[in-house]
């Protein structure tokens, strides 16, 4: 796929079904991943793949959580419990901060949120979707330390993977006027 069309054309999936990429197709993603700018080389980004039984562990995880806390609600209790099922594949974005006198924290996270962008890039250009999801999930202690993260670990997001199913989302053509000045 030709790359100016791939960005272009890029955009969140509404609904992810099987097949997702095979081994081999994910070692081309991870290091399609691995070329994000890494200021001083510090490779502060890892990823977890969850997928097959390994989204049963991780609705456990997330139902567990969601039991933990006395304002949740029965609905929001089996939203967290379900959620790892929207979509065969999950790869979990991970930054590992790690002290630099001349990389700070923002910039070390601002490293794994560009490989997640060239994540799903090559996905796109695989002809595979993926929507990155945030949330109380995200960014949470207790679901890191479940997941077995260090104190300098957290993770900055869920990639869900899959092939697209359904209506594909209208990718609106915006002004780059709207969004640019000039000094």
């Amino acid at each position: 796929m030709d790359a100016i069309k791939n960005i272009l054309n890029r955009v969140s999936a509404r609904e992810l079904s099987k097949p997702y990429p095979s081994k081999d197709e994910m070692d081309v993603v991870y290091q399609g991943a691995l070329r994000a700018p890494d200021h001083a080389w510090l490779r502060p980004s890892s990823f977890i793949e969850v997928k097959d039984e390994g989204l049963d562990k991780l609705s456990k995880i997330f139902h567990d959580y969601a039991l933990s806390k006395s304002d949740v609600s029965s609905e929001v209790i089996e939203k967290y419990k379900n959620a790892p099922y929207r979509a065969p594949m999950i790869i979990i974005l991970i930054n590992t901060y790690k002290e630099h006198p001349k990389v700070p924290s923002v910039e070390q996270k601002l490293s794994t949120a560009t490989a997640a962008q060239n994540i799903m890039l090559a996905l796109n250009a695989m002809d595979y979707s993926s929507i990155w999801r945030t949330g109380k999930l995200a960014f949470n202690k207790e679901i890191e330390k479940n997941l077995g993260l260090n104190s300098n670990q957290q993770i900055l997001g869920y990639l869900y993977i899959g092939t697209e199913v359904g209506k594909k989302k209208n990718i609106p053509i915006l002004k780059t006027d709207d969004f640019v000045s000039y000094l």
